[in-house]
C-alpha cells in the first residue's frame, strides 16, 4: 500500500499519456485518517467510470454503536451515508472535459431506504463504494485534474460526508428510529390479523407519475374510518393510529381520481421502507405482496394456469401454458401463477391495468356465450377459493363492477383522497340487487405446481463472453443474447435492483439450477445465501451499485427469460 502523496505523483507523471494507461493506478492507497481503494479502472473516458472504495476507522467516523446496533438501524444508517455522499458529491464534484471525465458519484437513491452496496458499517470501520470519471483531455490523461480529484475531492467529500462529527446527529437519529418503527409496525401484522396499515397524517400522493417524492400543495392528508382504526405502540414515536386492511379480500371503491390507485400504489410499496418525511414512511404491508397486471406480450414457460383458464380451442393444455406472445387474460393468470409459486400471502390487484375478461363475467355475458364456450374462469370466482384454500388474501381497486361486493369482507370508498368504511353498505346493496350471475370456479381453487428450471435454458454468455449482463433503467436487463422486459413489474423501485437481480439470476444458475431443484427451492437457497453474506457474493469484486430484492421479482424476471424452459 502506498499513500496519498505517491497516488499524486503518480497521476502527475501520467499526465498526457494515453488513456489506458491509467490501469497503474489501480490498488489501495493510504490518506491521513481513511483507506482509498481503486478496484477498477475505466478503459476509456466513454467507459463505465472507475469503481472505488473508501474505509474509515471507526476511531475517525466516529459513529455511536446505538445507531447501528441492529439490523433495521444497520440498514437505515447505511441508506442515510449513501445520500450523504451522493448530495455532498454532487456539489463538490464536477465534469471536466470528455466523457464521465471528473464524475465522482455514489449510486442515486429514491425515496426507499434500502440494503445497498453502497455504504458499510461495522464496529471497526466505515466503508463507502463509489465511482469516479477519470478526467481526461480527448483520449489523453488528464493528470492534474486526476489528483485534484483523487487526493483532494475525495478526501473533502469523506471529510463532510461520511465523518459523524460533520453530520447532524438529530437527522441521523430520526432517519434511524423512522425505519426502526416501520420494521416493527411490520411484524405486528399478522399478529393483528392485518395486511397492511396506513397511518393517520400519511400523505400518499406523489409529485407525478415520475416522481416519487410526496405531494406537498393541497395534498390531503390521510385519516382512517372508525371501524378500521387501529393503534399500535412503536419502539420510537410511541402511540401511532391509522387504517388496518384486514386479511382476506379487500375492494377499494369510489369514483375516478379520488385516490383509489394512490392508495394501492402506497400499499404495495408498503412492502419497502421509506424515508422520513416522504409521507409513507410509516405506511407498512406483508412483505409477502405482490402486485398483480396484464402484461400483453410476455412469454410465458409451462405454467398451470388450469385454475383460470381451460378448454381452450384445439384442445391445447392449459396445465402447461407455453406462449411468446400472452393476453391480457392469459399473462394474467401466469402472473398470479406465478406468485403463488414463489409463495405470495397477499395479491394487489388495480382493475385499470387488469383485463377486464380475466376479472368478471356478468350475468348477460353467461346468458350470451355459454359456460362449455368460454375458456376463462374470471377472479370474481376464485378470489374467495384463494383466500380459504391457500389463506392467500386480496386487495382489490374496483370502480367498475359492483359483483365483487358479493365476495368482499371489506370495502374501502376513497373520496377525495379520504377513505370511509362502506363495507355494511356494500354488503345491503348486494342483498337486495342480486346479480344473479353463475358461480363459475368449482369447489376449490386448484392446484399450485412448482416447475423445475432446467440449465441449458438459462444461459448469460453472449459470443466470447461468459456472462454479458446490461441494465437499461428500471425496466429491462439484458441476459446474455436475451432483453429481460421487466416494465410491468411495479415492485421494483431502484435500479441496483435490477443489476442484482441480473446477478442473482447468474448465481443460481452456477450453483442451484441443476435440473432437479424447483424454483422455489432456488430462489430460497440464493435469498438465504445473500441474507448470510451479503449481496457480495453476487460479483467477483465488491461493487457499489447493487441493492437488495425480494425473491419475488428475481422470480418475475426468470418467469420473463425467453429462452426459459422447465419440467
Amino acid at each position: 500500500m502506498t499513500n496519498r502523496e505517491n497516488l499524486r505523483q503518480l497521476l502527475l507523471q501520467l499526465d498526457g499519456r494515453g488513456y489506458k494507461a491509467y490501469k497503474d493506478i489501480k490498488g489501495s492507497y493510504q490518506f491521513p485518517d481513511f483507506t482509498l481503494i481503486i478496484d477498477r479502472v475505466q478503459g476509456d473516458p466513454f467507459a463505465t467510470p472507475s469503481q472505488v472504495r473508501v474505509q474509515l476507522p471507526q476511531s475517525v467516523a466516529g459513529f455511536p454503536p446505538q445507531l447501528y446496533q441492529t439490523p433495521s438501524r444497520e440498514v437505515a444508517l447505511r441508506d442515510y451515508l449513501t445520500r450523504s455522499f451522493y448530495h455532498t458529491a454532487q456539489d463538490i464534484s464536477g465534469r471536466r472535459d470528455t466523457g464521465n471525465s471528473g464524475l465522482i458519484a455514489i449510486a442515486h437513491v429514491g425515496q426507499s431506504v434500502l440494503e445497498r452496496t453502497t455504504a458499510f458499517i461495522s464496529d471497526e470501520l466505515v466503508e463507502v463504494r463509489f465511482v469516479v470519471g477519470l478526467p481526461a483531455r480527448g483520449r489523453s490523461i488528464a493528470g492534474r485534474q486526476a489528483a485534484q480529484m483523487l487526493c483532494d475531492d475525495i478526501l473533502q467529500i469523506v471529510d463532510q460526508a461520511i465523518k459523524y462529527r460533520s453530520l447532524d446527529a438529530t437527522a441521523i437519529l430520526h432517519h434511524v428510529e423512522t425505519v426502526e418503527d416501520a420494521d416493527w409496525l411490520r411484524q405486528q401484522l399478522d399478529e393483528r390479523g392485518l395486511v397492511a396499515f396506513i397511518p393517520d397524517g400519511a400523505i400518499l400522493p406523489r409529485c407525478s407519475g415520475v416522481d416519487e417524492q410526496p405531494l406537498l400543495n393541497d395534498a390531503v392528508a390521510f385519516q382512517s374510518p372508525e371501524r378500521l382504526r387501529v393503534d399500535f405502540t412503536c419502539p420510537n414515536r410511541g402511540l401511532i393510529t391509522g387504517m388496518g386492511i384486514p386479511a382476506g379480500i379487500t375492494l377499494i371503491v369510489g369514483g375516478g381520481y379520488h385516490g383509489k390507485s394512490t392508495l394501492l400504489r402506497a400499499i404495495e410499496l408498503g412492502v419497502y421502507n421509506h424515508i422520513p418525511n416522504d409521507g409513507r414512511e410509516l405506511v407498512v404491508t406483508q412483505l409477502a405482496a405482490v402486485k398483480i397486471r396484464a402484461e400483453d406480450g410476455r412469454s410465458i414457460a409451462s405454467v398451470d394456469i388450469s385454475p383460470f383458464i381451460n378448454q381452450l380451442p384445439q384442445n391445447r393444455s392449459t396445465r402447461e401454458f407455453s406462449t411468446t406472445n400472452a393476453s391480457g387474460s392469459t399473462s394474467q393468470a401466469a402472473n398470479i401463477m406465478e406468485a403463488l409459486e414463489a409463495g405470495t400471502q397477499l395479491l394487489l390487484v388495480d382493475e385499470d391495468t387488469a383485463a377486464t375478461n380475466f376479472m368478471i363475467r356478468d350475468r348477460r355475458m353467461q346468458q350470451l356465450i355459454a359456460k362449455d364456450k368460454e375458456p376463462i374462469t374470471p377472479f370474481i370466482d376464485k378470489v374467495r377459493q384463494l383466500y380459504t384454500d391457500y389463506g392467500v388474501s386480496t386487495i382489490l381497486v374496483m370502480g367498475g363492477s359492483g359483483d365483487y361486493f358479493d365476495v368482499a369482507d371489506t370495502v374501502i370508498a376513497m373520496e377525495n383522497f379520504q377513505p370511509s368504511d362502506v363495507t355494511e353498505k356494500a354488503k345491503a346493496i348486494a342483498k337486495a340487487n342480486s346479480t344473479e350471475r353463475t358461480p363459475e370456479g368449482g369447489e376449490q381453487f386448484g392446484q399450485i405446481t412448482p416447475r423445475v428450471p432446467l440449465p441449458e435454458s438459462i444461459d448469460p454468455s453472449r459470443g466470447q463472453r461468459d456472462v454479458k449482463l446490461k441494465v437499461r433503467d428500471v425496466d429491462e436487463v439484458v441476459f446474455g443474447t436475451q432483453e429481460i422486459d421487466l416494465s410491468a413489474v411495479e415492485q421494483i423501485v431502484e435500479t441496483g435492483q435490477l443489476r442484482a437481480i441480473a446477478e442473482a439470476i447468474v448465481y443460481a444458475k452456477r450453483h442451484y439450477v441443476n435440473g432437479h431443484s424447483t424454483l422455489p427451492e432456488i430462489l430460497d437457497r440464493v435469498m438465504v445465501d445473500i441474507e448470510r453474506q451479503g449481496l457480495d457474493i453476487l460479483t467477483h469484486f465488491p461493487q457499489g451499485d447493487l441493492v437488495l430484492f425480494r425473491h419475488f421479482e428475481l422470480a418475475a424476471a426468470i418467469n420473463r427469460l425467453r429462452t426459459l424452459k422447465v419440467r
